[in-house]
C-alpha cells in the first residue's frame, strides 16, 4: 500500500463521492420507499447506481489521474493546490445536486434533467418558489452544503495532498494498470460496443424508480451535452428515410394526398374550411396552466371548475383530448403552431425557430388580423417573448404593462388571473370591428399557488394548494366570460379554453398516459348547444380544427387533424412526450419510443391504464418514428413555414 500512496487522492474522491450518492440513494428510497418498492426488483436501484456513480466519478477523474500518474513529483507539488480545488469542486458539486433531487422528484417526478438547467436562466421566479414551497428542504440544504463546504476546505490539504512516488519510473509501469481501470470505470463493461449509459439504467416501466438509480450530476451532465447535439438527438430512436417519414405523417392527416403540391415545404396543404361564412370570426386561444383532467368536474375530475362546468353546455367539449407534453412550452407549441413535440427542447425555445416558423398569429396577421400574446407574468419566461416577436404576434402584452391601478395581487409569476381576462377583455374592445387572434395565458395555478383571498371558497383548509389554486383559475375564466358576453366582439368570436399540461405528471407506467388528459372546451357562435367530442384526440388537432369553425380557408403546414373532416370510422391520435420516451397511441394502441431501446407496445383501457403487448406492431412502430424524423427534419431544414408570399 506504501508504494501506491501517490494515489491517496483519487482513491478518496472515489470514496467519498460514493458515500454522498450511495447515502443520499438510501435516503431516497427510504423517503419514496413507498413507491419505489411496488417495483418489480426495486433493489436493482443501489448495483445499478453504483455502476452508475463510478461512471461519474470516473470521467472526472481523468484530468487529475493523468496530472497525478504522468507528472514528475517535482512538478506535480507545484499543481496541489489545482488538483485539490478541482476534487473538492466537483464533490461539492455532486452533494448540491443531491440535495437538490428530492424537491425536483416531488416537482417532476424524476431527477434534476433539462429542465433543471433551463430553470436556471430564471433565479428570481424559481428562488422564490423555492422559498415558498420547499423552505424545509431549502434550509435543510443550505445547512449541510455550508458545513461540508467548511469541512472540505478545512481539510483538503491533509486529505487531498500530494504524496510523492517511491519513483517515478514506478508510477510509469503502474500507470497502464490505472490507466485500465479508469477506462474500465468510464465504460463500465469491456464487452460492450458503446459506454454504458442512462439508459442502461432503465430496469422498470417507472420513470421515477428507474431515475433513483442514477445520481443528480450525471443526469444534468447527460442534459447539457443533450442541449449541444439536440439537432441529432432523433437518431438516438432509429432511422427511417424522409420520404417514408413524409408518407407515414401524411396518412393520419385529414387531407389527401394530392392537397401536398408545394416541395419546397412538403406538408403545405390547403384546408378549406366546412363552415363557410361571409367573414371569418376572431380567435381566442385561452391557455390554461396546469390543468388536468382529474380536477375537472365536467369531466368526472373534483369538483373544483363550477365555471368551466357550467360553460361546456354552450359549446364543443373535448372528453378525450391528451397533451403532447409536461411543460407550458409544449403546449403554446401545439396549439399555437399545431407542430409535434420531438426529444428535442420546444421550438418555443430552438434557435431556428425564431423567425419564420408557422404559428396561428402569422397565419392571421397575412389575412388582416391584429395579433396578441397576453400573460400576467413576465414574457421572457420560456424564450416565449422572443419566439412571439419572431413569428406573427404584433402586441405582446405582460406583467411590466399593468399599472398598479390594474391589479390587486402580484405574487411570485406575476398578476392573477383576474387581471389578466380584464386586460384582455379590454384588449379585444379596443380592435373594434378589426378582426384579431389573441392567446391569453393564465399563471395562477402555478407552485407556490398564490392568488388573491376572498375570491373562491377554499376546497382544501389550507389556501396554497393546488385545488384551491384551479379553483381560482377556473373563477378567473368565470369573470372573463361574463365580461366578453357583455361585448359587441363575443358574437364574432371563437373561444377555446385548453389546458397546457397537467399539474405534475407522474405515474408507475412508462408513460402515465391518464396524466396527460386534459380539458378543452370550444365556444363559438356557429356551435348550437351543447356538444361533447368523444373520440381520443391531441392538443394538435385543435389548431386546424379552430380555423375550421372561424370559416377560414388556409394553406398551413399543421400536421394536426381537422376533427371536422375526420371520418367516424377513424380512430383518434394522440402523441405525448414524457422527457425523452415519446409515445404515439393510435385508438386503444400505443407505441413507446426510448432512447437506445426497442419499441414496445401496450393496450389503452379506458382508464388510461396500460397492459403490455407481447408483439410490437413494427408498422406502428414505424409510424411513432415517421414522426419524430419528420419534426426533425422540418426544424432543421425550416420547412415548417408558409410561402414567403404573404399574401396566400
Amino acid at each position: 500500500m506504501e508504494k501506491i500512496k501517490f494515489l491517496r487522492p483519487l482513491i478518496l474522491f472515489f470514496v467519498i463521492g460514493l458515500i454522498i450518492t450511495t447515502l443520499s440513494r438510501f435516503l431516497l428510497f427510504i423517503w419514496f420507499s413507498s413507491r419505489i418498492i411496488s417495483t418489480e426488483d426495486y433493489w436493482l436501484i443501489f448495483p445499478i447506481g453504483l455502476r452508475m456513480d463510478i461512471i461519474l466519478l470516473s470521467y472526472i477523474a481523468v484530468i487529475p489521474t493523468v496530472l497525478i500518474v504522468l507528472i514528475p513529483d517535482k512538478f506535480l507539488v507545484k499543481l496541489d493546490w489545482i488538483i485539490r480545488y478541482f476534487l473538492i469542486s466537483f464533490l461539492f458539486l455532486i452533494l448540491l445536486m443531491e440535495l437538490a433531487t428530492p424537491s425536483f422528484l416531488i416537482q417532476y417526478d424524476t431527477r434534476p434533467n433539462r429542465l433543471f438547467i433551463e430553470y436556471l436562466i430564471y433565479p428570481k421566479e424559481v428562488f422564490t418558489m423555492l422559498i415558498k414551497g420547499f423552505w424545509g428542504i431549502l434550509l435543510v440544504s443550505t445547512i449541510v452544503l455550508s458545513f461540508f463546504g467548511y469541512l472540505l476546505v478545512k481539510k483538503s490539504k491533509q486529505v487531498f495532498k500530494i504524496v510523492p512516488a517511491s519513483s517515478y519510473k514506478f508510477k510509469l509501469l503502474l500507470s497502464p494498470l490505472v490507466f485500465f481501470l479508469l477506462f474500465f470505470g468510464l465504460r463500465s463493461s469491456l464487452t460492450s460496443k458503446r459506454p454504458i449509459n442512462s439508459s442502461d439504467a432503465v430496469f422498470s416501466s417507472d420513470q421515477f424508480t428507474n431515475s433513483v438509480a442514477l445520481n443528480s450530476l450525471y443526469t444534468v451532465g447527460f442534459a447539457l451535452n443533450s442541449l449541444k447535439s439536440e439537432e441529432d438527438m432523433i437518431k438516438m430512436y432509429g432511422k427511417l428515410p424522409i420520404k417514408e417519414a413524409f408518407d407515414r405523417v401524411k396518412k393520419y392527416m385529414t387531407t389527401s394526398n394530392e392537397e401536398f403540391k408545394n416541395e419546397e415545404i412538403p406538408l403545405l396543404h390547403f384546408q378549406k374550411s366546412t363552415h363557410q361564412i361571409d367573414k371569418p370570426y376572431n380567435l381566442v386561444i385561452f391557455l390554461q396552466e396546469s390543468i388536468g383532467a382529474e380536477y375537472v368536474g365536467v369531466l368526472g375530475g373534483l369538483p373544483l371548475t363550477p365555471n368551466f362546468d357550467a360553460l361546456s353546455k354552450e359549446g364543443m367539449l373535448f372528453t378525450n383530448l391528451y397533451a403532447t407534453g409536461t411543460r407550458s412550452v409544449r403546449g403554446i407549441e401545439a396549439v399555437t403552431t399545431g407542430f409535434l413535440p420531438t426529444p428535442s427542447r420546444s421550438v418555443v425555445k430552438l434557435g431556428k425557430s425564431q423567425n419564420g416558423f408557422f404559428t396561428l398569429a402569422d397565419a392571421l396577421k397575412r389575412k388582416g388580423y391584429e395579433t396578441s400574446f397576453i400573460y400576467g407574468g413576465s414574457a421572457n419566461f420560456d424564450n416565449m417573448a422572443s419566439f412571439f416577436n419572431g413569428n406573427g404576434f404584433d402586441e405582446i402584452i405582460d406583467e411590466g404593462d399593468y399599472k398598479k391601478n390594474e391589479y390587486d395581487f402580484k405574487g411570485t409569476w406575476g398578476v392573477s388571473d383576474e387581471s389578466l381576462v380584464k386586460k384582455g377583455n379590454e384588449l379585444y374592445k379596443s380592435y373594434g370591428e378589426k378582426p384579431f387572434f389573441s392567446l391569453m395565458f393564465s399563471s395562477s395555478n402555478h407552485e407556490p399557488f398564490e392568488f388573491p383571498d376572498d375570491k373562491i371558497e377554499l376546497f382544501d383548509k389550507k389556501k396554497n394548494t393546488v385545488n384551491n389554486a384551479i379553483k381560482y383559475a377556473d373563477f378567473a375564466i368565470g369573470e372573463f366570460f361574463k365580461m366578453a358576453k357583455k361585448e359587441a366582439y363575443y358574437k364574432n368570436t371563437v373561444f377555446i379554453i385548453i389546458a397546457d399540461h397537467n399539474t405534475r405528471t407522474w405515474g408507475k407506467d412508462i408513460i402515465p398516459v391518464n396524466k396527460f388528459h386534459i380539458p378543452a372546451l370550444i365556444i363559438a357562435p356557429n356551435l348550437d348547444g351543447k356538444l361533447n367530442y368523444e373520440k381520443l384526440c391531441s392538443q394538435l388537432d385543435m389548431p386546424p380544427t379552430l380555423l375550421d369553425l372561424m370559416g377560414m380557408d388556409m394553406e398551413t403546414p399543421m400536421i394536426g387533424r381537422n376533427l371536422f373532416k375526420l371520418h367516424d370510422s377513424i380512430p383518434g391520435r394522440a402523441i405525448m412526450q414524457f422527457y425523452s420516451t415519446n409515445a404515439f397511441r393510435n385508438g386503444d394502441d400505443l407505441v413507446v419510443l426510448q432512447s437506445g431501446k426497442k419499441a414496445i407496445q401496450f393496450k389503452v383501457s379506458k382508464d388510461d391504464e396500460l397492459t403490455p403487448v407481447e408483439k410490437v406492431n413494427s408498422e406502428l412502430a414505424k409510424d411513432a418514428l415517421g414522426h419524430i424524423v419528420t419534426a426533425s427534419y422540418l426544424y432543421k431544414e425550416r420547412k415548417y413555414t408558409l410561402p414567403q408570399n404573404k399574401t396566400n
